[in-house]
């Protein structure tokens, strides 16, 4: 439970808590028609107390980080490591170069250039799990 229940919610609140509700309905814990209730409350809510009043009877632990109990709390920054994530820019420009490519070219097979996003895709997200430290050999 909040410790201020009168506090006044956002959009922002209650789509944090409608993905909590989606959560606990996914898991089985709602029926379709529990489900649809306590959307339109969520909907309809305005004050952080009338959000509690939806979770009070469901488990906390099993909960995202973004439930109402936590909804006043900023989220924890994610680990960036400290510089610019450079596949969150090659991705866009893949996608724009292909379509430049595509407008751009008097290739036959121009398509063949959509390929390449999910080809870059592919490459990036491999990338992306290379980060693991490697383990020094010791010499003997």
């Amino acid at each position: 439970m909040s410790e201020l229940p009168e506090i006044r919610i956002g959009t922002a609140d209650r789509e944090k808590a409608l993905d909590a509700l989606s959560l606990h309905f996914s898991e089985g814990r709602l029926t379709v028609p529990e489900f649809d209730e306590r959307s339109a409350t969520i909907a309809s809510a305005t004050t952080r107390g009338e959000l509690d009043t939806v979770f009070v009877d469901l488990p906390a632990a099993s909960t995202p980080p973004h439930t109402p109990a936590r909804l006043g709390q900023s989220p924890a920054p994610a680990e960036t490591g400290g510089g610019l994530d450079w596949r969150a820019v090659v991705m866009p420009l893949v996608i724009f170069g292909s379509l430049a490519l595509f407008f751009l070219t008097d290739f036959e097979s121009k398509w063949l250039f959509f390929l390449l996003i999910p080809l870059a895709g592919a490459l990036l997200s491999a990338s992306g799990h290379s980060k693991s430290p490697k383990k020094k050999k010791k010499e003997r």
